[in-house]
């Protein structure tokens, strides 16, 4: 049980008060709410845990909007150290001042601070979510952000209830201490247990307590809306419920062409809209979510696992002495039901909307894999996972050097980049290589030739109103990890996605370009790669990184410079009156 100090529990109570205001005008509205943020204790696993939420929640407060609406966050920080908020998803057309990546578009709220959030919402219905985008404390600092149609109508029948799906990880280490283990290379940590809306579910006891499962009740022939959102930090997951199937109708806030399916694969980042009938015979059924983890180069990761219960209206407390069914679900390290999955979703098409761009202006072949850097100020030093190197992710060989006491997006505002951050994010890797040799997983002569890199702050800049189209590709080197990409402030056309080593003359032929997924996270498959295009129409700063928080702090990330269009209307405006500089320290200016 989360046992709160009298005095949060009285500033929750009155900020969850006033949690969400809605101020019409006209057809739209002013949704307003009021997050505090602050320390909390949790009781799980016989063990009591302090862990950093918002107005006493996790998983956080949903945001629960229509099209169109202006939505207005102020943010209390009431922890020690500080932190920004994301708006995952939200297009934050011209206001990228408002999109909360920590060092990229604004420096964190200080300790004690208050920031204000505000930007409108337009052209996107569906699931979206909200997380703290400083070290890893979105694992608990999350929540849904919901997008409803402004005309009440969806392109399937309305269900008769929808219901966030949020599935997580549980920690025992502080988060402020994993952040600092793997900043310093170490990546031996692990969650102790899945969980479903906050819940680790009854599979995740110990010897004093049982722990709360998720329960959605249902009755027998309505249709239920469940988003699915993966908030982990560490891996994707599987989600079945025993005895239904689902019919997946949208992702990252947009519509999807209906696709029948028993099991649904999320990624870190993604959000999986599917509906669910309860047609089942009246009883009790299990779900489940289950963490799904490459084999290679570790086969002992632990098993997440999450157990929740669907219960129709009618059935007794003990399943009318039944046992309660429960999904099959794959092996832990099958990652071929997430290829499938993921290749089988295509965009519900809407010609007027939304055109793939024919034509492409810049072209991008990127890789995304480990490398290693020497310690302290050593040049050279020996590889093969040496004690005298650092293990870090790579984007064509680079590794993100993230800012620690200035935000991209000032600097290139103000003219003053300089020692911050060049624009040369290389275009293509250094050298091929067969990037899906899977004798590059271990350490030997091969990998050890592709190991060296280097970390730097490299950006990407485009002009307004240019087509271009990335070519991810994940490689084995040293690892065998899906890659999920997450570029802000966009939704990209997913053409195609394939596995092994992309090959133009081939795969080309395989885009899709009358009815493509459009999406903000792209899971790159294991082993394989993704083609996406789309047109720099949103000028500002934006982050691209892997959803895998491990990979953030190894630096699998750059950042995208839009330039200003022709027009005002086609610009980034300045800063808005909220927005707080950063200060000397790294922390937004009280």
């Amino acid at each position: 049980m989360e046992k709160l100090s009298m005095v949060t529990s009285l500033l929750c109570a009155i900020t969850v008060a006033v949690l969400a205001v809605a101020v019409v005008s006209g057809e739209a509205a002013v949704v307003e709410h009021t997050f505090v943020v602050h320390e909390m204790n949790a009781t799980h696993l016989c063990n009591t845990t302090k862990i950093y939420v918002v107005n006493g929640q996790f998983p956080g407060p949903t945001v629960d909007v229509t099209e169109g609406d202006t939505v207005v966050v102020h943010v209390i920080n009431k922890l020690p150290f500080g932190l920004t908020i994301h708006w995952h998803g939200v297009r934050q057309m011209r206001s990228c001042w408002a999109d909360g990546a920590g060092f990229v578009t604004e420096c964190p709220i200080p300790p004690g601070n208050e920031h204000t959030y505000r930007f409108n919402v337009t052209g996107q219905v569906g699931t979206l979510w909200w997380h703290a985008h400083v070290t890893c404390l979105r694992a608990t600092i999350n929540g849904a952000f919901i997008v409803r149609p402004r005309d009440g109508k969806y392109p399937f029948p309305t269900p008769a209830k929808d219901v966030p799906i949020i599935i997580g990880e549980w920690w025992e280490l502080d988060l402020i201490e994993l952040d600092r283990r793997m900043m310093d290379g170490n990546f031996d940590d692990n969650p102790l247990s899945a969980t479903i809306n906050g819940k680790l579910g009854d599979l995740s006891n110990c010897s004093r307590m049982v722990e709360e499962s998720f329960i959605l009740d249902v009755k027998h022939g309505e249709s239920y809306l469940l988003r699915v959102i993966n908030t982990a930090l560490f891996s994707e997951y599987y989600f079945r419920v025993a005895g239904h199937t689902f019919t997946v109708v949208g992702a990252d806030g947009n519509y999807l062409t209906p696709f029948k399916t028993d099991m649904v694969t999320v990624a870190p980042g993604e959000a999986i809209d599917v509906i669910m009938v309860a047609d089942a015979p009246p009883a009790h059924y299990h779900m489940i979510a289950l963490a799904n983890q490459p084999p290679e180069p570790d086969p002992q990761i632990p098993v997440f696992t999450s157990r929740g219960l669907v219960r129709y209206a009618g059935t007794t407390a003990n399943n009318n002495g039944l046992p309660v069914p429960m999904p099959i679900m794959p092996n832990q390290h099958n990652t071929m039901p997430s290829y499938y999955f993921h290749a089988n979703l295509t965009g519900l098409a809407h010609p007027e909307r939304h055109r793939v761009p024919m034509h492409v202006d810049e072209r991008l072949f990127v890789t995304l894999g480990l490398g290693s850097i020497c310690r302290g100020q050593n040049t050279t030093c020996k590889r093969r996972r040496s004690p005298e190197t650092i293990v870090v992710a790579t984007m064509n060989n680079v590794s993100f050097a993230h800012p620690k006491t200035t935000a991209l997006l000032e600097r290139y505002y103000d003219g003053t980049s300089k020692g911050v951050y060049t624009e040369d994010f290389p275009i293509r890797p250094p050298r091929p290589f067969n990037y899906t040799n899977r004798d590059l997983i271990p350490p030997g002569p091969l990998e050890e030739a592709l190991e060296p890199t280097f970390k730097a702050t490299k950006l990407k800049r485009f002009k307004y109103n240019t087509s271009v189209e990335i070519i991810f590709q994940s490689t084995t080197l040293m690892q065998s990890d899906s890659n999920p990409m997450h570029l802000h402030g966009y939704d990209v056309f997913l053409l195609a996605q394939g596995l092994g080593n992309f090959n133009a003359k081939r795969d080309v032929r395989k885009f899709n370009y009358h009815n493509p997924q459009l999406r903000n996270t792209v899971q790159v498959p294991r082993g394989g790669w993704a083609a996406i295009r789309f047109v720099t129409d949103n000028p500002g700063m934006w982050y691209l990184h892997c959803h895998f928080e491990f990979h953030i702090i190894m630096g699998m990330a750059t950042a995208f410079i839009v330039e200003d269009g022709p027009t005002p209307e086609t610009s980034l405006p300045p800063p808005p009156p909220e927005f707080k500089r950063c200060g000397n320290n790294g922390l937004s200016q009280p």
